[in-house]
């Protein structure tokens, strides 16, 4: 009875100790956790950080810090969270960006789909093709013809090298055969700053950054980069029906987490991000900021980013987009 006795007793302290860190994880979280934006601040991926951080933080009674580590095309405040202990208390959101890295940088110290764990797609955001009020062009055909009669004459400004705006500007350049002058910046505020000036005539800026300036008459919106048109801007057309058939490429935002993060916290985080995107005072901050909420769980946006790597992949190599 006795070595009965000290047998349950080992049993039970092993089952003890072997739960601890799962009962640690139901705690979650116990501290203030780092959200990285791997973007300059300001940017409508900034702007998704902050509205999703203050109610994750409100939700789960723990600070979301948001920290902006930019550079490099979003690849250097990515790593810091691939190389971060997976415990749940260092999360990115990245956005499409996260998968053109690989194919434009000639080394990227991480795997994009690999060194993550997924916890949701968050929303998607259309971009505009803009215009200084002083280009005449008042329509996409316009456009493309004063290009076509002068190319490499209009310049397009984008926040980076192989950032998104970059790749939204070679894919247009790509279909519709001309040469458009890529002028690459340091984050997204000096490229509209810069496109308000005149400086440079166009961009294929994400909706939150210039949409009080086209709704002032500052800019002008030749066309929407989706496959339907967005409420924020009811009267722009798609590039589809502009005259760019088969034009269609949104920018996503996800939260992702380092690879082999706790099931318990990413489904913890899951639940309390479903419950956030769908209560209407984050629809209307959302709206507000130009984006729309598409939410999508672990799975399913596992599987699209590997769709998306391969997709944005091809037009890379097809429109030859390099790093300058």
């Amino acid at each position: 009875m006795k070595k009965f006795v000290k047998w349950a007793v080992s049993v039970l302290a092993i089952a003890g100790f072997i739960a601890a860190p799962v009962s640690a994880q139901v705690n979650y979280p116990d501290r203030p956790v780092k959200l990285i934006v791997p973007f300059g601040p300001g940017g409508f991926t900034d702007v998704v950080a902050r509205i999703l951080g203050q109610k994750l933080s409100v939700a789960l009674g723990q600070q979301f810090v948001v920290e902006n580590k930019p550079g490099a095309g979003s690849t250097i405040g990515t790593d810091s969270v691939a190389k971060a202990a997976p415990d749940g208390y260092t999360l990115v959101m990245v956005s499409t960006a996260h998968v053109l890295g690989p194919w434009i940088y000639k080394k990227v110290p991480y795997d994009a789909l690999k060194d993550f764990t997924v916890v949701s797609k968050l929303v998607d955001s259309a971009y505009v093709l803009a215009v200084n009020p002083k280009v005449p062009a008042k329509n996409v055909k316009e456009f493309i013809a004063l290009a076509k009669a002068s190319p490499d004459s209009i310049r397009y400004a984008s926040s980076g090298n192989g950032g998104n705006q970059h790749l939204m500007g070679g894919l247009f350049a790509t279909m519709t055969d001309i040469q458009l002058q890529h002028v690459p910046y340091k984050g997204s505020s000096g490229a509209t700053n810069d496109l308000l000036a005149g400086i440079v005539e166009s961009s294929f800026a994400a909706v939150p950054n210039v949409l009080p300036h086209i709704q002032q008459g500052k800019l002008r919106a030749l066309a929407v980069t989706t496959g339907k048109r967005i409420p924020q801007l009811p009267n722009v057309p798609t590039l589809a029906e502009a005259g760019v058939p088969g034009y269609e490429a949104s920018v996503w935002l996800a939260l992702l987490a380092p690879a082999n993060t706790p099931p318990d916290i990413v489904n913890k985080l899951n639940k309390e991000i479903v419950k956030i995107l769908a209560s209407p005072e984050t629809k209307k901050a959302l709206f507000d900021a130009g984006v729309e909420s598409a939410y999508a769980p672990p799975e399913a946006m596992t599987v699209y980013m590997g769709k998306e790597y391969e997709r944005w992949g091809k037009v890379i190599k097809d429109a030859n987009i390099t790093m300058q």
